[in-house]
């Protein structure tokens, strides 16, 4: 039996993960490409990278009773398209090689105005992230940042708590 198998078109590389020449597929394709932000191990060790998403918390409870699925499903949106949107950004692209090593974290907003403040504050100081819309309802549901180093932004975080 060989070391690899292919599923659905992606390297299932579970025996190949403890050889020492294994490197996560993304990190291969950016190398590939040459587009000068594939990062070393050593230097993602001294910036922890963070993906923030903030969920409506009001949207769970009464009257609105949306459900836990359908949250999810807004989160996934939103992280997709502030991925693709800053996609060639280097940071966004240290985040992506990590792979099952990234860091994200989901906080809780307690209603559609926190959200809103917190959409303003962001603009205002130049932080890159995604409003997510539910349509045809025209609700804000989320907000996801693009993959940030902690200390960069979580003082414009810090007031709101994790979802539970």
């Amino acid at each position: 039996m060989p070391l690899y198998y292919y599923y659905f078109g992606v390297l299932n590389a579970t025996l190949l993960f403890r050889t020492a020449r294994w490197r996560p597929p993304l990190l291969s394709r950016h190398a590939a490409r040459g587009c000068g932000h594939a990062p070393s191990y050593g230097k993602m060790a001294a910036r922890a990278l963070v993906q923030y998403v903030v969920l409506r918390g009001d949207l769970r409870r009464e009257p609105l009773s949306w459900p836990l699925g359908a949250l999810v499903a807004q989160a996934c949106h939103a992280a997709l398209a502030v991925t693709h949107a800053h996609y060639q950004h280097p940071d966004t692209a240290a985040y992506l090689d990590q792979g099952g090593s990234m860091r994200t974290v989901v906080l809780e907003a307690p209603d559609e105005s926190a959200l809103t403040t917190l959409a303003e504050t962001l603009q205002q100081n130049s932080i890159d992230h995604k409003m997510w819309i539910e349509q045809p309802e025209n609700i804000a549901t989320c907000i996801v940042l693009r993959p940030y180093p902690k200390e960069e932004v979580h003082h414009h975080l810090k007031k709101f708590k994790l979802l539970k």
